[in-house]
């Protein structure tokens, strides 16, 4: 049985645009981030997609929705509003639900929290505190920003959610997108590849790109 996970950081935010630190901000698609949502929905084109995971931020969920408008399949996405109160409750369809893609909004998935970091200017910053501090919070693995996350306790966010909530649709056979962000994604391509801390902080995702892996019997291959 084949099967497909993909993963999709999501477009260029306001403050990507802005050169902000940005973190758990949530803050909207650029005109340009909605361009790459758009045109990465033609990538997304030739797969299947049962079901979609992002994470809480509006970013990212744009993204998806945006990328799914003219999938082929002509499924809308549903999402799912379990444990928030009268929105599960009022929120239920009690019609057929075979033109849907369930979506599944998680925190788990958000982007690394940059703490103080956030909303400052990223050129503004080196200057103040040094380009080699600078890259030490955004880059080494397990050195958080003041207040904040490193991507060791990111990937200690991420991957327990993979595991328990997500890997299991792949195993039974669902084709998967994930919509989420640079570090919450590396830490599930790290997982996947069996990449180094080391390696892990030099790959790049680029925004708005679909990553697509192919699964068979319990083994994903990077496409």
């Amino acid at each position: 049985m084949t099967n497909y996970l993909i993963l999709m950081r999501h477009g260029q935010s306001e403050w990507n645009q802005r050169n902000l630190f940005t973190g758990w901000v949530d803050i909207p698609l650029s005109q340009i981030g909605v361009q790459e949502a758009l045109n990465a929905g033609k990538a997304l084109a030739e797969y299947p997609i049962d079901m979609i995971f992002t994470s809480k931020l509006i970013r990212a969920q744009m993204t998806a929705m945006l990328a799914l408008l003219n999938h082929p399949s002509g499924k809308v996405p549903l999402v799912n509003h379990e444990g928030e109160g009268k929105m599960e409750e009022w929120a239920k369809t009690y019609g057929k639900t075979d033109g849907f893609i369930p979506v599944q909004c998680a925190w788990e998935l958000n982007e690394r929290m940059y703490g103080e970091l956030q909303g400052l200017d990223k050129a503004e910053t080196a200057e103040k505190y040094g380009k080699d501090q600078v890259k030490i919070w955004r880059r080494s693995f397990d050195m958080p920003p003041p207040n904040g996350e490193s991507l060791k306790m990111t990937l200690k966010r991420v991957l327990p959610y993979y595991e328990n909530k997500i890997l299991p649709e792949i195993k039974n056979g669902k084709n998967v997108l994930i919509s989420a962000h640079g570090n919450s994604l590396r830490a599930i391509i790290m997982h996947l590849e069996n990449m180094s801390k080391e390696d892990i902080l030099e790959f790049e995702i680029p925004t708005g790109e679909p990553i697509v892996f192919r699964h068979t019997n319990g083994v994903f291959e990077k496409l």
